[in-house]
């Protein structure tokens, strides 16, 4: 077979910040996944872009590219409109659990394809595993039949999906080509694409626990996604959301679960009733469904109802009992004030050390393992308080755990109550 283009001239293409054509982008994806532009070209490719970017034409062809590798789902055959949700990480974020059932519970199928955790932000199909016999893979058919019956599925991506983006993805990881916005919002949206939902709603999270850190990456990031969305389309709307600390008052798997049964319950810390009620609003309204109450649903017992029958379609007891780590540690406040400040990296990173995480795809992680926040910046503790308490099986972690929690809570003996209280967890729309 003779090769349309050369990999060495579409790298000098981008190094020397020339557009590159439809045509060649379509090519060095195909070839990069067939084999024929190697690892190491297409690492100087990726770096070329992320020093010189890409234009609004450019990444929505490498999206199609990207989408055009593998296979596409259609859900053209439901009885129910689908709408999607996908979040960019942080700590605590379980939103996932209890958005795709309340979103279910008004006649809206939502096929939830989810990933594991690595590092210090937390998987939704880790968390998910702490619960009794709950399965993550499904063959494409089951999905099918739980859509159509149940309403939501939490399940394993299958690997015929973007494939391209899989090969790219870890290449980006180990050449210092992650934090590319050109490059993350293609991978985020050529699987979201790929998967085939009618409507997509991001959450884009900006803070020191999220992975932009300044408001204007993510807003620029939200931005592209949404273009690309846009361009391909699907019906597409993000809210740029809160991450300067953790998202509820437990980070780690079978700790996010408990807490998230009980939002659905009709309790739950505010911060997580309000921003699930937000993309919920957010994913009906998308999906053609008018003026929707969603709290009554949390409050009346239908969310949870669909969150049993989720649950128990993929194997799980909704029922039973969540693990519990064998040890467990408490954070004390040294000084009497109002808790200020709370790091939500520093808080991902002990519940990661704690064995909530893994460093390397593949690890083992501990589903009773975590953090759980007793006090949240506003509120006044005395000396002596709980401020939070470790959970693990293995208790020689918790030293490295702690050193993490070392500044992670400022507590100001001189401020007045409510300082430092989250205003509002959701920041911006952007459509």
């Amino acid at each position: 077979m003779v090769e349309s283009f050369d990999a060495v001239d579409v790298i000098r293409m981008k190094r020397d910040r020339q557009t590159l054509s439809p045509e060649a982008i379509n090519w060095v994806i195909d070839a990069y996944t067939r084999g024929v532009v190697a690892d190491e070209q297409m690492s100087a490719l990726a770096m070329a872009i992320f020093l010189n970017g890409m234009d609004r034409t450019e990444i929505s062809r490498w999206t199609q590219a990207m989408i055009d590798s593998g296979e596409r789902m259609n859900f053209q055959a439901l009885s129910r409109p689908t709408a999607d949700k996908h979040s960019t990480g942080g700590v605590g974020d379980k939103i996932t659990l209890p958005l795709a059932p309340l979103v279910a519970s008004f006649g809206v199928a939502v096929p939830q394809l989810s990933g594991r955790g690595l590092g210090h932000t937390g998987g939704t199909l880790d968390k998910m595993e702490a619960i009794p016999g709950w399965q993550a893979d499904l063959s494409n058919e089951r999905m099918m039949e739980i859509l159509d019956t149940v309403g939501a599925v939490i399940c394993a991506a299958g690997s015929g999906l973007a494939p391209a983006d899989k090969k790219l993805y870890a290449l980006r990881d180990t050449t210092s080509t992650v934090e590319c916005i050109p490059l993350i919002a293609s991978s985020i949206m050529s699987k979201k694409i790929a998967e085939g939902t009618g409507a997509l709603v991001l959450d884009v999270k900006t803070g020191p626990g999220a992975f932009m850190k300044l408001e204007q990456d993510a807003r620029e990031l939200a931005r592209t996604m949404v273009d690309l969305g846009k361009d391909h389309g699907v019906n597409t709307v993000a809210l740029l959301t809160d991450m300067s600390r953790p998202l509820g008052r437990t980070v780690g798997n079978a700790l996010e679960v408990r807490e998230s049964v009980e939002v659905l319950a009709g309790g739950g810390p505010s911060d997580v009733v309000r921003l699930t009620v937000a993309l919920a609003q957010e994913m009906l309204a998308a999906a053609g469904v008018k003026d929707a109450d969603v709290e009554a649903a949390l409050r009346d017992g239908r969310a949870m109802d669909s969150w049993k029958k989720m649950v128990a379609a993929q194997g799980g007891d909704p029922e039973a009992p969540l693990p519990v780590a064998k040890h467990t540690q408490d954070v004390l406040a040294e000084t009497d004030g109002v808790l200020t400040e709370m790091d939500a990296m520093s808080v991902g990173v002990a519940s990661w050390r704690l064995g909530a995480g893994r460093a390397r795809q593949g690890d083992p992680v501990q589903a009773g393992a975590g953090v759980e926040i007793h006090a949240v910046p506003g509120e006044r503790v005395t000396r002596g308080q709980k401020l939070f308490t470790l959970h693990t099986d293995t208790p020689e972690r918790f030293e490295r755990a702690l050193e993490s929690l070392t500044g992670g809570a400022t507590i100001d003996p001189d401020a007045a109550d409510g300082t430092g209280a989250r205003e509002d967890v959701v920041i911006d729309r952007i459509d």
